[in-house]
């Protein structure tokens, strides 16, 4: 759309923020764009819930364009639960909604006087009084803001209010309920920092395309291949909580604080007991035929059903089979605007500090008692809630047990245990914003089957974490699902068994195919292997190959890490619990080679000038 909407809080004052075309190419948009904008807007060393913070939200050039899975976007920030950047991708429709409204972004800097509200309507840009706003949950800020009407809402619950250090911002949505939530590392602490409740955006503009026919012809090719796709069709029919029998299958579970890789009554969170027991109907995001939301029945409302991560951390994470509860503590979450993987995981430690007589709270393994209570005390930093609101990592720091502290970079981790599958482990060590499987999911070699390289094994791990990294990096510049991706593998694929004679030798090929993967994340062969490439190139009129993308990505991974070595991150923050921990020390000097960063994980030199990035 060729603009980014810069808005000041603290004078009130609105403008459009440049940027040139090299910084569009190199960057594309989304989680790129976010990155290279926050180093060049906040000064080293700042407070994250200081005034000169900013929260920047970006879209993708496909963003908007009716692509297969593309109305999400990003939200960029310094995270005030970890010190390092913050980067958190939105499902939803807000994406298209800002895009309509003539934006590709906004830049939000200091801090309002009072509770505010930004509404965006094409070229109209307000900064409301937002006191009637303040204290409501995020459902209830829908229907006082938008009602019936069409609009884009993005929004904080209490927790943000309350500077919970894992609040998340919500993009509520009625119908289908199929809510965005920008869940991690904080950003709704910033926003309610900023004394920002809400931001409305609605519009009627559309997103030029460069090349319609071809993007058109691409589209309806991609949603054929996404219908027919085995891949996709597990996602489609039992959601993301497909993966809790196969996760629990293959030891990578987290089960009573990642001691353990497997739930004995796993099948009673798993997503064929919630498709049979509870399942309303299916939603998704706008665009999307995947439809991976699941909506259940909740006492007399319809809501959003949990997520993959939410039923393991929530569900065996605390040794917990109470799918009713579970889904209780997601809606509580969704209505507070507070992320359900730190929430649940910093239970988890406040468990077992109890388990070994380092801190009182009444809470135990295996029992729901009390959590709904807990989760709203945190949201209004009350009683224990207070001490918990700030995270599994701090908590450790005021009362021990950091051994068994399960983050990194002070990010709680999501629902797989890297004991089993250390090259995940690799990746959550070194991802810039911490505990992450959205920056990379050698998972998916490790423990998702059919093809399974050995998950202890460390031959090839650097290389396929590299490469996971770049990849993901790279689709979340464009703001499109990563679930899209399970279309480009042909259906016997997933006939293969896992305990196979045919899955054993893909296995040893991938456990040789370091050398292999080098070459290709090194070449530069103008190749356009998948439909991202194309589509981008279709959109923008400017070429794109594969190499090209994957380089975005790396060339994004290296710019975040450049941002964190800025505030003082590095090699020492490449690491997890010691529980966790494995052989990551092993792996470690082979992927910062692989990164052409030094032996301290700075990015050299040669690296920064090869890839066009300028600090």
């Amino acid at each position: 759309m060729g603009k980014i909407l810069d808005v000041d809080l603290s004078t009130e004052t609105l403008g459009n923020y440049d940027i040139n075309d090299e910084t569009r190419k190199l960057y594309v948009g989304g989680k790129g764009l976010g990155a290279r904008l926050l180093f060049d807007n906040t000064e080293r060393g700042i407070d994250p819930l200081s005034p000169d913070n900013v929260l920047i939200i970006t879209t993708g050039p496909l963003t908007g364009t009716n692509a297969p899975s593309s109305s999400r976007f990003n939200v960029s920030t310094k995270s005030p639960l970890t010190g390092a950047i913050a980067s958190s991708s939105c499902g939803g429709d807000f994406g298209n909604h800002l895009k309509k409204a003539g934006y590709d972004g906004i830049i939000i800097r200091g801090k309002a006087k009072g509770p505010v509200c930004l509404v965006i309507e094409n070229d109209s840009v307000a900064i409301n009084e937002g006191s009637e706003l303040w204290g409501l949950e995020t459902d209830e800020v829908l229907d006082k803001v938008v009602g019936e009407d069409n609009k884009g809402v993005l929004t904080i619950g209490p927790a943000g209010e309350n500077l919970v250090l894992y609040a998340s911002i919500i993009a509520p949505r009625p119908s289908p309920k199929r809510s965005g939530i920008a869940g991690r590392c904080g950003v709704g602490a910033v926003m309610g920092s900023k004394n920002l409740k809400a931001i409305v955006a609605s519009g009627n503009k559309k997103v030029p395309i460069a090349e319609p026919d071809k993007f058109k012809k691409r589209v309806k090719g991609q949603f054929d291949s996404l219908k027919d796709s085995a891949g996709v069709a597990m996602y489609s029919e039992y959601g993301t909580a497909n993966l809790i029998n196969p996760i629990n299958a293959h030891n990578a579970l987290p089960t009573r604080n990642f001691k353990l890789g497997s739930f004995k009554n796993a099948e009673a969170i798993s997503g064929e007991r919630l498709t049979e027991k509870y399942l309303v109907k299916s939603s998704g995001c706008s665009a999307c035929t995947i439809k991976c939301g699941r909506v259940v029945k909740y006492k007399d409302k319809e809501v959003k059903g949990p997520e993959y991560e939410t039923l393991a951390l929530f569900g065996a994470n605390l040794g917990i089979d109470e799918m009713d509860k579970i889904i209780e503590w997601n809606y509580i979450c969704d209505q507070m605007g507070m992320d359900t993987i730190s929430s649940a995981q910093t239970i988890a430690f406040a468990m077992e500090l109890t388990e070994n007589g380092l801190l009182d709270t009444g809470l135990s393994f295996g029992s729901s008692e009390n959590i709904s209570e807990l989760l709203k005390d945190i949201a209004h930093r009350k009683g224990l809630g207070k001490d918990l609101a700030d995270g599994a990592r701090a908590l450790s720091l005021r009362y021990g047990g950091e051994e068994y502290a399960i983050h990194s970079k002070g990010l709680e981790l999501p629902g797989y245990n890297p004991s089993f599958c250390v090259g995940q482990g690799l990746s959550y060590a070194t991802t810039n914003r911490g505990g992450c499987h959205m920056g990379g999911y050698v998972i998916a070699l490790e423990a998702m089957g059919p093809l399974v390289a050995d998950p202890l094994s460390i031959k090839a791990k650097p290389e396929l974490t590299v490469m996971f990294q770049n990849l993901f990096d790279s689709l979340n510049c464009l703001d499109v699902c990563v679930f899209t991706m399970f279309s480009l593998f042909p259906n016997i694929i997933y006939r293969i068994k896992p305990s196979g004679l045919m899955n054993r030798a893909i296995s040893s090929i991938l456990l040789r195919s370091g050398p292999v993967i080098s070459l290709l994340l090194k070449t530069r062969i103008p190749l356009k292997i998948t439909i991202s490439e194309k589509l981008l190139s279709d959109v923008t009129g400017e070429k794109y190959s594969f190499s090209d993308l994957l380089k975005v990505g790396e060339r994004v991974f290296n710019m975040e890490r450049r941002y964190n070595v800025r505030e003082g991150i590095a090699h020492s923050d490449d690491t997890l619990a010691t529980r966790v921990k494995g052989p990551l020390d092993k792996m470690l000097p082979r992927y910062y080679e692989l990164r052409g960063w030094n032996e301290d994980g700075i990015p050299q030199k040669d690296t920064l000038d090869r890839l066009e990035i300028r600090v």
